[in-house]
C-alpha cells in the first residue's frame, strides 16, 4: 500500500511538473484583423445629413462643392479637448484657410451648439461653411470615432486624405493638405 501511495505521489509530481512546463510556454493567440472602416473601403466623401443650427434646414454633404479641400470636424460643445482644438484651429486658421470646414456634433442640445458658435465667433471665419448636428450619428459609425474631436480631410476632388481623432494640431492638418 505504501508503494502504491509513493507511486501516486511521484506520478502526481511529474504530472504537475509537465503541466507547469506546458503553462510556461508562450500562448499564441490568434487575433482577428479589425474589419475595414467604411471610409477605408470607399475613399470618396460620403453623403450624410447635417441639421443646421436653425433646427429646420438640413444640409447634405453631397452639396459640398469640389475644387477645395474639405475638413469635417466632429466635436462636442462640452468636450474640453474639442474646445481646446477649436481655439487652436481658430488661432491657426490662416495656415488652413484653403480648407472649407464643416463642424458637426451629435449633441441634441442645439442651444449648446448655438452658444458654442457664438462664443467662438465662428461666423467670422469664411471657411467654416456649416455648423450643425449629425442627425443620424453617421460620422461616429462611418469613421469609427473613438476619441474627440475627430477631423477627416478630403482633397479638392472629394477623395480621402487623412482621419485624425483625439489630440490634433493645425500643423497636422497643414502637413496633410500640402
Amino acid at each position: 500500500m505504501r508503494k502504491i501511495f509513493s507511486l501516486l505521489i511521484v506520478f502526481g509530481f511529474f504530472a504537475l511538473r509537465a503541466d507547469a512546463q506546458n503553462n510556461a510556454q508562450p500562448q499564441v493567440q490568434q487575433i482577428q484583423a479589425e474589419p475595414e472602416k467604411p471610409y477605408m473601403k470607399d475613399p470618396i466623401l460620403p453623403s450624410f445629413n447635417i441639421l443646421k443650427m436653425d433646427s429646420i434646414t438640413v444640409f447634405n454633404t453631397d452639396k459640398i462643392p469640389k475644387g477645395k479641400k474639405t475638413g469635417i470636424m466632429f466635436f462636442d460643445p462640452h468636450c474640453s479637448h474639442c474646445i481646446n482644438f477649436t481655439k487652436v484651429l481658430l488661432a491657426g486658421m490662416d495656415s488652413v484657410k484653403d480648407v472649407q470646414f464643416y463642424m458637426i456634433t451629435s449633441s441634441h442640445e442645439m442651444t449648446a451648439l448655438r452658444d458654442f458658435y457664438k462664443e467662438y465667433n465662428l461666423s467670422k471665419y469664411k471657411n467654416i461653411k456649416v455648423v450643425g448636428r449629425d442627425m443620424d450619428f453617421f460620422f461616429i459609425n462611418h469613421y469609427g470615432l473613438n476619441h474627440f474631436p475627430g477631423v477627416v480631410l478630403y482633397d479638392e476632388h472629394k477623395k480621402f486624405i487623412k482621419f485624425f481623432q483625439g489630440e490634433i494640431t493645425v500643423k497636422d492638418i497643414y502637413i496633410s493638405i500640402h
